[in-house]
């Protein structure tokens, strides 16, 4: 009727004329319109969440409603009674108003029950960093869903020539007035909604915002969207490691391709953080097998579980072994006869190593030791030790023990069989045993966090990217280097203790206390990468240096460490202790029982 009244101006209505016509036309039209809508299930969406599906869903079924009527229309003419469902114009007409009157109704009803949650709900100022299309898809669900208590007063971008401009109404600033902002506004929350953001430019919005008690959230990425669709339930608190981290590793696909491609790869500790990355990040590289080998049968079978459902599992074989068994590594290089090894099984906790030194040197020395003599044995190719930070100076036991296996991995390297690399870098986040899911764990618990000196600093840097430098090493390598990682900035720990407290939502001394405990055993108050005698030379990466070291002979080292694994024998703390600073000169015990033993 509408279309009619629009065709004829509302004044010279010919009823008479038509009213024949529409009588005939109008159980056919409703039949046709009632077809269209059930056809693309119009009906189904909830008229106050109306999306851009809802939209799309209407257009196409008014559209495929109007295409049948202009056939139905000219079969009609054609070979029924030489007239015309409707004519042509009202037809048209019909198509606007009827797509118009239903996205007006669907509109009106969702902007009327937004309107009556805001003034239900007391609104906490929001501004979401990021004027692009996450940006806008989370400003969009955080409208339409009841339950969030945010509303978006502005958006920050690191783009400055979105500057000023507005985005649906709201204003968009530059990251740089972020602090004056919420000042102004009296922002209480901060989304990060970026794709790809900046991380240095992230860190320091993180920074800001811890500053003046703003809370942080993130949106995750696309891929991790339930079913393809976001809503505000998946936006989460802020990671420490976003806090952390530094600009993303750039690799050489292409060399890495080429390195790993149809190699048989075997990864010692492959249960571990470390280790099972390494195994992640190989299987991208089309290895013709990757030996997957650990004693820890639970973590080892999860591992399986994970690769087996990103389909990649018959890349790998898995052996349960310890590398302190010889005859069961014998078998395990006869058997598959590994080209390259990269070595990260190793105990690692200090106080643990300080108060058992025989299972430092059975695992960390005589297990790296059983390595690469069957490397040297089986010709493989390269062999890269993963070692750390504490084998430098080493104060406490578990570094010196990782520090001899680099000297012998090293020594080995002048018998020009196996190119023996070593690389050397700090702490992970988030591995196993490290010191952020320690805080986490206090924290849930209500406190208080142990730090063990407010002086203490530590270099960290996530697993992904320290297994990325580990590839791209083994890549590069020669034999004989030790490859020292950029770790960038070393962090204060009790800086970190307090930042995660803020970051969950809690305060500093009144949520949360923070106790100070005193260092542990062997523990040392700051990390270092190069001993007092090693500098370093840069390689094609800006994030990899090589450290300049001293040389070994094979024969010499190979003489000392028999000597000290034959010391396993006795169990004799001091004995094995002492004999450990006789091959580590610079090994100084520190808030240790061995420090006796450096006089």
């Amino acid at each position: 009727m509408t279309a009619y009244l629009i065709r004829f101006d509302s004044t010279d209505l010919p009823l008479e004329e038509e009213l024949h016509i529409f009588k005939i036309g109008l159980p056919i039209y409703l039949a046709i319109r009632g077809g269209s809508f059930l056809l693309f299930k119009v009906y189904r969406g909830i008229v106050r969440h109306t999306s851009t599906e809802d939209i799309k869903k209407i257009t196409l079924s008014v559209t495929l409603g109007s295409f049948i009527i202009v056939v139905f229309s000219g079969i009609k003419y054609s070979y029924w009674d030489s007239h015309f469902l409707f004519p042509s114009s009202i037809i048209m007409a019909e198509f606007f108003v009827c797509i118009f009157f239903l996205l007006f109704y669907r509109f009106g009803i969702k902007l009327v029950f937004m309107e009556q949650i805001k003034q239900e709900k007391e609104l906490v100022p929001t501004i979401i960093y990021g004027a692009g299309i996450y940006g806008l898809i989370t400003k969009h669900t955080m409208e339409k869903e009841a339950r969030v208590d945010g509303q978006v007063v502005c958006y920050v971008d690191d783009n400055p020539k979105k500057a000023g401009k507005t985005m649906e109404g709201v204003k968009i600033y530059h990251s740089g007035e972020l602090e004056k902002l919420i000042k102004k506004k009296r922002v209480k929350k901060l989304i990060v909604a970026i794709k790809n953001p900046d991380k240095a430019n992230k860190r320091k919005l993180i920074d800001i915002c811890l500053a003046h008690n703003v809370e942080i959230l993130n949106v995750p990425s696309p891929a991790r969207w339930i079913n393809g669709e976001f809503t505000t339930k998946q936006i989460k608190k802020i990671n420490i490691e976003d806090l952390l981290g530094r600009a993303s590793i750039k690799l050489d696909p292409e060399r890495l391709s080429e390195q790993f491609n149809q190699k048989t790869i075997l990864v010692t500790g492959a249960a571990g953080s470390i280790g099972s990355e390494i195994v992640r990040q190989l299987c991208q590289y089309n290895p013709d097998k990757v030996i997957i080998l650990d004693q820890a049968e639970s973590p080892i079978y999860n591992l399986e579980v994970e690769l087996k459902e990103k389909k990649v599992l018959q890349m790998t074989e898995t052996v349960i072994g310890d590398i302190r068994n010889r005859e069961r590594l014998e078998n395990l290089f006869k058997t598959f006869k590994p080209d390259l090894i990269f070595h990260a099984a190793a105990y690692k906790h200090v106080p643990l190593m300080e108060n058992n030194p025989s299972e430092a040197l059975i695992t960390n020395v005589l297990g790296s030791k059983n390595l690469v003599d069957l490397s040297l044995k089986y010709n493989v190719e390269k062999f890269v030790l993963i070692s750390t930070d504490k084998a430098v100076n080493p104060t406490n036991v578990m570094g010196c023990s990782k520090r001899i296996a680099e000297i012998y991995a090293q020594s080995a390297n002048q018998l020009n069989k196996t190119k023996f690399i070593t690389t050397r870098f700090g702490n992970v986040l988030g591995s196993n045993g490290s010191v952020i899911p320690l805080f986490k764990k206090q924290i849930e618990k209500g406190g208080p966090v142990t730090v063990t000196d407010e002086r203490i600093t530590r270099f960290f840097m996530t697993i992904p990217e320290a297994c990325q430098l580990v590839l791209e090493a083994e890549s590069m390598g020669e034999g004989g280097e030790i490859f020292v990682f950029d770790m960038g900035e070393s962090v204060r720990i009790i800086d970190l203790a307090q930042n995660m407290i803020k970051l969950s939502g809690l305060e500093v001394g009144k949520d949360i206390e923070i106790k100070i405990t005193g260092l542990r055993p062997g523990e040392k108050l700051y990390e270092e990468l190069l001993t007092n005698e090693e500098n370093t030379t840069e390689t094609h990466h800006p994030q990899i240096l090589i450290a300049k070291v001293r040389k070994y002979d094979f024969e010499e080292i190979s003489t000392e460490i028999n000597a000290l694994t034959n010391l396993f024998e006795e169990q004799n703390n001091d004995s094995i202790v002492q004999k450990m600073k006789t091959i580590v000169p610079e090994f100084r015990s520190n808030n240790s029982e061995y420090e006796k033993l450096d006089h």
